[in-house]
């Protein structure tokens, strides 16, 4: 592995990396970053999670003036969270070379951004409608960019950003360098590269080198009405450190969150339905370790970088295997390993396959534990803490006591009631989650044709706070659109606020 100083990097941004913690290169990182120090155009392939900020971040970095007052870079997300988190990183890469790196995104106060480009930011990072507004309001000014970005060019595809990233790159100098990241390369983005970047190289990351391969992939099979008690059984059985629960629809996502916060989980959701201040304190939480089970839709947790998941679980499976790679995609990061539990309904195992066709690997099959067995596990948990705390800790403060409880009790049951005290007993208490079919079967299921614009049928990607608005002259949110995924139609539940 190469490392970072030997890149021939701005000695400023090597002390930034090395204060971030990173010494040596991702597979992506090393392979891109002498290639993009040479002005090259680059096209780089590569699944979330390979270290693609870094790999465009920092020769991005390198070449910016900190002692201009133009904008030199433009990144450009598919969803405001990933353009809040690629911002954040940039940050820190660059924070001993100062430079000024702003986000901007729909569902935000976009009078608020106007204030902050006119502190003459280095780099911008955003989505493609919020950046064509401010482009349009004439708040945002490109002809000194130096370097554009499409990170996850295949998402902003998928929602159908097309035309929005042609007439963004149409206003940037032609003499810039052009980024692409993606982690497939589908039609339309090989036409966009053709037309927009000079004869970019293309970096793959080899699939040895994906992290995917570091997760253990299962599927349960099971009848809906049998998914919960399922679920509750396999957190009690596997207690993991962190784990992401995917729902297909906003309501599932309110619903599994209320349930697992009535059967003693930390749980909480969140969707497209949220606002953003919330998103980002529920994210905030979890990252920091105060909730053990975060629920989501597939675009809600689009693009974000969290790092310590152990556990990934599909309580619906993804309609395609695109959907598939992006969830799991959350756990078995920075060599860590993780696990992928995908649960399946007996009609929806066409799906199953196409999945395993996409990614090359086949789910090992997984028997769902018994209600003893989930108890079974509880008490190894609360015995792990129990021997730690044995071996680890100082315990001079308490023996007195412990002498006192020894005289009066048997040492057995001392220790039963400890382990008592800590381990969850499962809950069965009733909840309601209501019922949906299973995905139509297809006799493979995977991907729907592709329509006209390039993005997949299905999917009328209209922002839920500017309905109605057109689509030219609205406001930024009107392009931040959501996948047809994420609409309810039968109305809203409102999760038990904690």
């Amino acid at each position: 592995m190469t490392k970072f100083s030997e890149f021939g990097l701005d000695k400023k941004i090597v002390k930034s990396v090395e204060r971030m913690g990173f010494e040596e290169a991702t597979p992506i990182q090393e392979k891109t970053i002498p290639i993009s120090l040479e002005g090259k155009d680059l096209i780089g392939q590569a699944q979330t999670g390979t270290g693609k900020t870094a790999a465009f971040g920092l020769p991005m970095i390198q070449k910016v003036d900190p002692k201009s007052n133009h904008v030199q870079a433009l990144i450009v997300a598919p969803t405001r969270e990933l353009a809040i988190q690629v911002s954040e990183e940039l940050y820190k890469l660059s924070y001993d070379k100062h430079v000024r790196v702003l986000a901007v995104y729909g569902g935000s106060d976009i009078s608020r951004q106007i204030r902050s480009l006119k502190k003459n930011p280095h780099v911008i990072v955003g989505t493609p409608g919020r950046i064509l507004d401010h482009i349009n309001r004439r708040t945002l000014k490109l002809e000194n960019v130096e370097t554009v970005v499409l990170d996850e060019a295949d998402e902003m595809l998928n929602m159908g950003f097309v035309e929005d990233i042609e007439s963004i790159l149409e206003k940037v100098p032609k003499s810039r360098q052009t980024l692409l990241f993606s982690a497939t390369m589908p039609e339309p983005i090989r036409r966009i590269a053709e037309r927009f970047m000079k004869d970019p190289e293309l970096v793959r990351v080899k699939t040895k080198e994906m992290t995917a391969l570091l997760i253990e992939q299962f599927f349960v099979k099971v009848h809906e009405k049998e998914k919960f008690d399922v679920l509750s059984r396999l957190l009690d059985v596997q207690s993991p450190e962190l784990a992401i629960v995917f729902g297909r629809t906003k309501r599932r996502v309110d619903e599994l969150a209320r349930a697992l916060d009535m059967r003693g989980y930390n749980a909480e959701g969140i969707h497209g339905d949220l606002t953003q201040a919330k998103r980002m304190s529920v994210l905030r939480k979890f990252k920091e370790g105060k909730i053990d089970v975060l629920v989501a839709t597939d675009v809600a947790a689009r693009g974000l970088d969290i790092s310590g998941v152990t556990h990934v679980y599909n309580y619906d499976i993804p309609q395609d295997p695109e959907s598939y790679v992006h969830r799991i995609g959350r756990t078995g990061r920075a060599g860590k390993e993780g696990m992928a539990i995908t649960f399946v309904q007996p009609r929806e195992m066409g799906y199953l396959r196409t999945v395993e066709q996409t990614t090359k690997k086949r789910m090992n099959p997984l028997k769902a534990p018994t209600w003893d067995e989930a108890f079974a596990g509880q008490l190894n948990l609360a015995a792990e803490k129990i021997t730690a705390i044995l071996t680890e800790e100082n315990l001079a403060d308490y023996k007195t006591v412990a002498s006192e409880l020894l005289e009066k009790y048997d040492a057995t049951d001392i220790a039963s009631a400890m382990l008592k005290l800590l381990a969850k007993e499962p809950d069965q208490t009733p909840v309601h989650i209501t019922e949906e079919r299973p995905l139509p079967s297809r006799g493979g299921g995977g991907y729907k044709g592709k329509s006209k614009n390039g993005g997949y049928r299905g999917g009328n990607y209209r922002d839920r706070n500017n309905s109605g608005k057109g689509r030219r002259g609205s406001s930024s949110g009107s392009r931040d659109r959501r996948f047809k995924s994420e609409r309810d139609n039968k109305g809203k539940y409102n999760k038990k606020s904690n």
